[in-house]
C-alpha cells in the first residue's frame, strides 16, 4: 500500500500553541470507544484471528502513539506558558540535556522529537523501509528517555524469518492508519480508562494465543479476588515476583483508588519482576499507561536473582500478590541449599515442583503483619496427605500450618487459566496472624461461582463479593466456607483442600433401612404368589414346570 509521504518534522502547533488538526480531533473517548477502535487496529494486521500472533508488534506501537500524543499536549502547553514555541523547545531540550547528565527529573515526563513522533511515522511511505523507520523512531525515544529503555527498543519492526519480513510493510502501514483515527492526549484518554483498554487487548490477545498466554495473563476476575482479598491500606507496598504483564498488581491499586478516591496520593507502590523481556516491556508500558510512575520493575529471575534489596538480602513489602508459573521444575536442591537470602527455612521442595519454593520466597518477602495471595495449582495444599511415604510438599505444607502462617485457602472454579483447565486455589499467607485468627484456617469452596464463556469460564462478581465477604468476616458459611482449627489439621494429614471441608452440592437422601426391606419382603412374597399360580396353570395343562 503506497502511503502519502509529508513533510512534518515539527510536532505541528499553530500559530497559537495549539495542536494542529492533522490527526482526528476526538473531545473524548470511553472505554467502548478505545476498546473497539484498539481491537480494530490490532486486527488491521491479519483478522482477528491472527491478531494476537502479532502482539509484540502492536503493543508497542498502541504504547509509543499515547507517549506522541502526550509529548504534543505536554508541549502545547510550553508554547502557551512561554510564548513563544522556538523558547518553549529551547527549554524543554536543554532540560532534557541536563537530565540526562544528571538523571534529574525533566519538566516533560518523555521528550518524543519531531523528527521520530508519531505524525512522522505515519507519513513516511511504506517504501520497503516502513518497518526500519519505525524500528529506529522507537529506539531513538528510548534513548532520549532512559525508563523507556528495555520498553520501546526491543522489537525489530524489520525483523525476518526465513529472508520474509514477519510484518511487511503494507499491513504495518494499515496498522499506523487506523491508529491515527483518534488521538490519545490528556483530554482524549484518561489513564485508567486508556489502561483499561489496555487490559482489554492484553484479554483479547490471551484469548487468541491459547496455553501461552498464561505466562502473561492472569483472568481479570481472579485479579479481581486477589485485591479484595488484600484489600491495601493507604502508603502501603504490593510486590510481585512473577508480574506478567502487571495485572495483579494494578488490579490492587485500581481497587484502593476506588475506595479512597481523595487519597490517591498515598495509594500503595507496586513492585515487580519478570523473566520473560517482552512480558516485562509488556508490564512497564501496562504502568506507564495508568500513569503509575511510581512504580518499580526489575528484569531477571526472581530466584536466582531477587530485583530489589540490598546486595544478598530481601526486601520487604506489607502485601505480596502472585500467580507464578505452576510446578516448575527448574531448580534442584543445590539450589536451594545454597540459596544467600534464607528464604527456604520450611523444607527444600522436590525437583518436580517449586511451588512451596515460590511460597517461601512470598513468605520471606513479607513484613512482619503482611499478607500474601498466591494462586497455586490444587495440588499444591494436597500432594502426600494421606500417604505413608514421605513427601516433601507435605512436610513444608506442614510447617506452616504448625508456624500458623497459612490464613487460608480459596478453591476457584475449573477452566479460568489459559495454560491449563485445572481450577487452581488462592493460597493466603499473613505473618503474624492476629489473636482471633490464631491457631485458625479458613477454607473457602467457591467452585461452583462461575459462569461459561468462550474460551474459558470466568468468575462471577457474586462470587469474588461472597469470598471477599467471608474472608474479612472470618465465618464459616453452608457451602461455601468453613474456619478450621490447627488440629482439624492434623486429623486430615494437613490436606488443605477446600472440598474436603465444604461440601456444596446436595447430599443424596435415602430411605429408612426398614422401609426398604419392607418393599423387598413384599416384592419376595408377590413373586411367590406368581410362582404358585404358574404351577396351577402348568399342572392344568398337564405340563411341568422347568
Amino acid at each position: 500500500m503506497a502511503r502519502r509521504k509529508r513533510n512534518n518534522n515539527t510536532i505541528g502547533l499553530n500559530s497559537t500553541g495549539q495542536v494542529a488538526p492533522a490527526l482526528a480531533e476526538d473531545a473524548h473517548l470511553d472505554i467502548s470507544m478505545l476498546e473497539t477502535w484498539l481491537w480494530d487496529a490490532a486486527c488491521a494486521i491479519r483478522g482477528a484471528t491472527d491478531a494476537p500472533k502479532f502482539k509484540d508488534f502492536i503493543l508497542p506501537l498502541v504504547f509509543f502513539k499515547r507517549l506522541s500524543d502526550v509529548f504534543e499536549d505536554e508541549f502545547a502547553a510550553h508554547v502557551r506558558e512561554y510564548g513563544d514555541e522556538e523558547l518553549a523547545r529551547t527549554i524543554v531540550e536543554e532540560d532534557l540535556a541536563h537530565s540526562l547528565k544528571t538523571g534529574s527529573t525533566p519538566i516533560i515526563r518523555f521528550y518524543v522529537p519531531g523528527d521520530y513522533n508519531w505524525r512522522a511515522i505515519r507519513n513516511h511511505g511504506a517504501d520497503g523501509r516502513l518497518g526500519e523507520f519505525v524500528t529506529e523512531s522507537l529506539r531513538e525515544v528510548a534513548r532520549l528517555n532512559p525508563d523507556l529503555q528495555g520498553v520501546l527498543d526491543i522489537k525489530d519492526y524489520n525483523e525476518r524469518q526465513s529472508g520474509q519480513r514477519t510484518l511487511d510493510d503494507d499491513r504495518l502501514g494499515a496498522l499506523i492508519e487506523v491508529l491515527s483515527r483518534h488521538r490519545l492526549g490528556l483530554e482524549n484518554a484518561e489513564p485508567d480508562i486508556l489502561g483499561r483498554a489496555y487490559e482489554y487487548l492484553l484479554r483479547k490477545f490471551a484469548e487468541g494465543q491459547g496455553q501461552s498466554a498464561g505466562e502473561f495473563y492472569t483472568p481479570k476476575e481472579v485479579g479481581d479476588l486477589i485485591a479484595e482479598l488484600i484489600d491495601p491500606v493507604p502508603y502501603s507496598t504490593i510486590y510481585d515476583p512473577a508480574c506478567g504483564s502487571g495485572g495483579l498488581l494494578i488490579k490492587a491499586r485500581l481497587l484502593y483508588e476506588r475506595r479512597h478516591p481523595d487519597e490517591r496520593s498515598r495509594a500503595p507502590r507496586l513492585w515487580g519482576q519478570e523473566l520473560n523481556p517482552v512480558t516485562f516491556a509488556m508490564a512497564k508500558m501496562n504502568m506507564f499507561l495508568h500513569d503509575y510512575t511510581d512504580s518499580s520493575f526489575a528484569i531477571g529471575d526472581t530466584f536466582r536473582k531477587p530485583g530489589f534489596g540490598p546486595e544478598g538480602s530481601l526486601m520487604q513489602f506489607d502485601y505480596v500478590v502472585a500467580n507464578p508459573m505452576w510446578n516448575q521444575d527448574n531448580y534442584d536442591d543445590a539450589f536451594y541449599e545454597n540459596d544467600s537470602f534464607n528464604r527456604f527455612n520450611f523444607g527444600i521442595p522436590p525437583r518436580s515442583s517449586a511451588d512451596w519454593g515460590w511460597v517461601q520466597h512470598m513468605f520471606a518477602s513479607l513484613k512482619e503483619g503482611g499478607r500474601a495471595a498466591v494462586v497455586l495449582d490444587t495440588g499444591a495444599v494436597s500432594r502426600g496427605s494421606g500417604s505413608r511415604s514421605s513427601n516433601r510438599e507435605k512436610a513444608i505444607r506442614q510447617a506452616f500450618v504448625e508456624a500458623d502462617a497459612i490464613e487460608g485457602v480459596v478453591l476457584l472454579p475449573e477452566n479460568l487459566f489459559y495454560n491449563t483447565t485445572a481450577p487452581g486455589i488462592i493460597l493466603l499467607l499473613r505473618k503474624g496472624k492476629p489473636e482471633e485468627r490464631a491457631g485458625q484456617i479458613l477454607l473457602v469452596n467457591a467452585s461452583n461461582y462461575f459462569v461459561k464463556e468462550k474460551p474459558k469460564n470466568a468468575l462471577t462478581p457474586e462470587g469474588i463479593a461472597a469470598v471477599a465477604e467471608v474472608y474479612q468476616k472470618w465465618e464459616t458459611r453452608e457451602k461455601l466456607s468453613r474456619v478450621i482449627t490447627l488440629d482439624e489439621v492434623r486429623e486430615a494429614d494437613y490436606n488443605l483442600s477446600p472440598s474436603q471441608f465444604v461440601e456444596i452440592n446436595e447430599r443424596e437422601k435415602h430411605r429408612p433401612i426398614a422401609e426398604i426391606l419392607a418393599d423387598l419382603e413384599e416384592a419376595r412374597a408377590e413373586r411367590e404368589r406368581a410362582d404358585g399360580e404358574l404351577a396351577e396353570i402348568l399342572n392344568t395343562l398337564k405340563l411341568e414346570a422347568y
